[in-house]
């Protein structure tokens, strides 16, 4: 039984152990003890019950999670991420920490990699390590220009992880949308922009992000997309963009002009090359995640746990 001088003690010791990452040596020395006796203390602490460790193990309910949409979907692989317990805004940095580790692993083979564009892919390559690599290129997917978000266009994405990994990057020198097909069938035709778009379609990985045109949606915040355009694709059951083409709830390409209008890959393009990974968070992406699956776009998809709990709802 621990006298009151003695769990004072003990709490001290384990707050600063367990909650501050002081080390036992650093602890003995502020208590001018030895550290085999803190490492006691410790151990008393956890036998009386005054420190209780818990292991919240989430693997086996995202592992459920992974198998279901696999198999829903015939993916080569989900990644559910645990993050039932996290801040919003720690979110998309935890989704981003899981798919730079998968990337690393998954471009082992590639000597192309493709990105689009978009706020998670941010978050994937600020969270990338730095990894020097030989022979590979980046490629953006998609143009990107203007001063409105500039850190989410895929030139700035691809040059990011390019610096990551000390290789060589394209750089697509348009904009996403441009006002007209007519324009956008004379730039694409520009030497320096056709050269990119033709690199494009020899990739061996792509990164893609999925958006939700109606909700969050950064396509219409830099200005891409009009309320006039908007209420277009809800007629047409548009639920979703990939490369900023737009698609309906079956996975299908909407028909609608916007489609003819962008700079960068085509969805057809897209389905040739042999590993697309998409990386979506958020409840609001849901539909647009399965309409993306249904389209067969994607080969792996990673994404946080609250969304796919609510995907693989949509499945019963």
């Amino acid at each position: 039984m621990l006298n009151s001088e003695e769990k004072k003690l003990i709490v001290k010791i384990a707050k600063l152990y367990y909650f501050e990452a002081w080390t036992q040596e650093k602890i003995a020395v502020k208590f001018g003890i030895s550290r085999p006796a803190v490492s006691k203390l410790l151990q008393k602490g956890r036998d009386e019950g005054v420190v209780e460790i818990l292991i919240h193990d989430d693997t086996l309910e995202t592992g459920e999670l992974e198998k279901e949409i696999e198999a829903a979907f015939d993916l080569k692989q989900t990644i559910v991420v645990p993050t039932r317990d996290l801040k919003q805004e720690l979110v998309y940095s935890t989704v981003g920490k899981a798919a730079a580790g998968f990337v690393l692993k998954a471009m082992k083979q590639a000597e192309r990699i493709g990105v689009s564009w978009g706020t998670t892919l941010y978050h994937v390559v600020k969270e990338f390590p730095f990894e020097k690599k030989e022979n590979l290129k980046i490629v953006p997917l998609v143009g990107g220009m203007g001063n409105d978000k500039v850190e989410i266009h895929s030139n700035q994405i691809a040059y990011e992880l390019s610096k990551k990994m000390g290789v060589k990057c394209e750089s697509l020198y348009a904009p996403a949308v441009v006002e007209t097909e007519e324009l956008r069938d004379k730039i694409v035709e520009l030497p320096n922009i056709s050269s990119v778009l033709e690199e494009g379609k020899q990739i061996d990985l792509a990164l893609v992000g999925i958006g939700n045109p109606f909700a969050m949606s950064t396509m219409e915040q830099i200005g891409y997309l009009n309320q006039e355009v908007l209420q277009q694709l809800k007629a047409l059951n548009a639920v979703a963009d990939i490369n900023s083409r737009f698609i309906d709830q079956d996975g299908a390409l909407c028909n609608h002009p916007i489609n003819n209008k962008v700079i960068g890959m085509e969805l057809e393009h897209l389905k040739a090359v042999k590993l697309v990974i998409a990386i979506a968070v958020g409840l609001h992406k849901v539909d647009s995640i399965l309409a993306a699956l249904k389209g067969k776009y994607v080969h792996v998809l990673i994404t946080d746990e609250p969304t796919a709990s609510s995907l693989a709802a949509k499945l019963k």
